[in-house]
């Protein structure tokens, strides 16, 4: 059955309760006060059956007072019957309800003249000329109009059927969006616990699902799902749903929460919006204005930014700002919320998010902004996922990112990046995206950083990874890092070599000079065996001069990477053959001295032919090596 939710709208005691009641037999008014006033106070919720259609209506209070609570019911709707009665027509907030759903993007809707019975003919025709002014060059111009009455029910057929072919005229809900369900009522009921009431903007929740309820953060489980009065094993997306919540307490429970599928959006309190100031609104909104916006079922104050550089957003313009909000709240991409003035509280704009986790913007990059948002409006799904991933800069972005900002279902996601990748606007390493434009410049920038290092060090096997990384890649991810390295070398630009990285064709090409040096330090280490020098009497020996040691250090460097020198010490260095040979040399003692094969200090040093001096640093070297390992005073010689 097809399911669609009708939000009524219109001045106080126009009828819209009478009018709900007349077409489904139920009180949308459940408040004893409600019923002691005879005014809608908070939202009011009915059900329609036409036969293969279920009409949700959502019943809102039309006194000014009770606009926030009309607003918070308001955010679901798929169609809008905007009430009018004909002993008064056109009233405040006749105008402030209809002006609210323009805001909010509303396409369909009706006009339903109410208290028919208590005007005559000509009276009538002056109010239907007075809602066709109103409606002009709106959404609803040229909509069915239904003059009805509650009272003597003449007209309530028409309004049926003009409900149903709305209710054919209303596009299907996408299919592309994660849960969510804006909380607008959260009461107990006795043997079950919290209870929640909503419309599912998106998504569906099954009997015993998982949730999280944000922007606390709680999750929390499914007990059971009702739409429209009715018990289900599902509710979708377009529902009147009520979920008993397990795990949670209903006075942790306030209006404007949001049910949510785990770990997928995340709570905001910076907003990219584009705004839409009503032609009406008494005074424009400028930077650093206190406002209240309504977001889904939530109302919350913030300041805003105007990203223009006039500071200010005209009556009857539009234009982007950013929201700073005061409490965290849940938003996605496209949502639409509308912003009422701090004092007095009346209606003078509406707005579209844009960047729901957006980052605080810098003045001199305003041009920029401003150029980034209308990408976010006018592009298709594919470059708005570019242009989220180009504004995180370096960072780059994982898809669980993209996804806490568009609600987007994982195989949208994957589509999308994918396109995007393809398209050659975004580059993935990893699982982190990034622009093309930042991959490459990193990946210059990289080639440049490793070239420059093989001019000043000339003798040096490579650079570092992790100098690297510190120099180019501090506000990265490593995933970017490692990708952009791997890249390169693919493409047979840089290689690299355990921890360090090189240009691929730098090649150590030692003078004739630098030669002979590192011959004579090999001679005299391997000459030395395992009585090394110092490094000042290495050097010494070599014949390098004090103003030199540096280059001499170097040459020595080169020996150490190859592998023919061996550092056990920080100043004490052997040939890599005398570690080798005695390395045998144990063993062997090992295995004479089956099963315990231990060795202390003075058998070493015996072993060894060597003193104190060297025998510790050694048998500590071949302790690291797992040559040997420490049994209290003595060494067990591994096999």
């Amino acid at each position: 059955m097809r399911s669609i939710i009708i939000g009524t709208a219109g001045h106080i005691d126009h009828g819209k309760s009478s009018l709900v009641q007349a077409l489904t037999g139920k009180d949308p008014d459940r408040l004893p006060e409600e019923k002691r006033r005879g005014i809608t106070i908070d939202l009011g919720f009915a059900d329609l059956d036409l036969g293969d259609i279920r009409v949700g209506f959502v019943d809102v209070p039309g006194h000014e007072r009770f606009v926030k609570n009309m607003l918070a019911g308001v955010h679901g709707i798929d169609a809008v019957a905007l009430v009018i009665a004909a002993d008064e027509g056109v009233m405040p907030q006749t105008r402030e309800h209809f002006d609210i759903c323009r805001l909010l993007g509303v396409q369909k809707g009706l006009i339903a003249i109410t208290k028919t019975d208590l005007v005559e003919e000509e009276l009538l025709s002056l109010v239907l000329a007075e809602a066709e002014e109103l409606v002009t060059g709106s959404f609803l111009e040229g909509a069915t109009t239904v003059s009805v009455s509650a009272r003597t029910r003449a007209g309530l057929d028409e309004l049926r059927e003009a409900l149903r072919k709305i209710a054919g005229d209303v596009p299907l809900r996408s299919s592309d969006y994660v849960t969510r369900l804006p909380i607008d009522r959260a009461f107990t009921m006795k043997g079950f616990g919290a209870v929640v009431t909503g419309t599912l903007v998106s998504g569906e929740i099954d009997e015993a699902d998982e949730l999280e309820l944000l922007p606390a953060g709680k999750r929390v489980r499914a007990r059971g799902v009702q739409v429209h009065g009715a018990a289900v094993n599902r509710a979708e997306s377009g529902q009147r749903t009520a979920v008993n919540l397990a795990g949670v307490d209903v006075a942790d429970i306030q209006r404007g929460m949001v049910l949510a599928q785990p770990g997928r959006l995340v709570p905001t309190q910076i907003i990219d919006t584009q705004i839409a100031m009503l032609p009406s609104a008494p005074r424009p909104i400028r930077t650093r204005s206190r406002l209240r916006v309504h977001l889904g079922s939530a109302e919350v104050l913030a300041r805003v930014r105007v990203l223009n550089n006039r500071g200010e957003i005209l009556p009857g313009e539009t234009g982007f700002a950013q929201l700073r909000l005061e409490a965290p709240v849940v938003a996605v991409h496209e949502d639409r919320f509308i912003i009422r003035s701090y004092s007095p509280a009346e209606t003078i704009a509406g707005g579209l998010v844009l960047d729901p986790l957006a980052a605080k913007h810098r003045g001199r990059e305003l041009a920029k902004t401003q150029q980034r948002l209308r990408a976010l409006i006018d592009s298709d799904r594919p470059a708005r996922f570019a242009e989220f991933v180009n504004a995180a800069g370096d960072s780059g972005l994982k898809l669980s990112n993209i996804a806490a900002r568009t609600g987007w279902k994982d195989g949208v996601l994957s589509q999308v990046a994918e396109s995007a990748v393809k398209d050659g606007t975004a580059v993935e390493g990893e699982g982190v995206y990034v622009a093309k434009e930042i991959f490459e410049r990193l990946s210059r920038r990289t080639v440049h950083e490793v070239k420059a290092h093989h001019q000043r060090e000339p003798l040096a096997r490579g650079l570092a990874r992790e100098t690297l990384r510190d120099r180019l890649f501090a506000h990265a991810s490593p995933e970017l890092f490692r990708t952009v390295i791997s890249r390169l070398e693919e493409q047979g630009v840089l290689a690299t070599d355990k921890d360090m990285v090189r240009s691929k064709e730098h090649l150590l090409e030692l003078s004739p000079a630098d030669t002979q040096l590192r011959d004579r330090m090999l001679a005299i280490l391997e000459k030395a065996g395992l009585e090394a020098p110092s490094l000042d009497q290495l050097l010494e020996s070599a014949g390098v001069a004090a103003s030199q040691r540096a280059h001499g250090r170097k040459i020595l460097q080169l020996l150490l990477d190859k592998g023919t020198v061996v550092r056990v010490q920080n100043e004490m260095f052997f040939h890599a053959e005398a570690l080798r040979k005695l390395t045998g040399l144990l063993h062997r003692y090992g295995n004479e001295h089956e099963p315990d094969r231990l060795i202390d200090v003075a058998a070493f040093k015996d072993l060894a032919g060597v003193s104190r001096k060297y025998a510790i640093p050694l048998l500590e070297y071949f302790d690291l090596a797992h040559v040997t390992r420490r049994a209290g005073d003595k060494r067990i010689i591994l096999k």
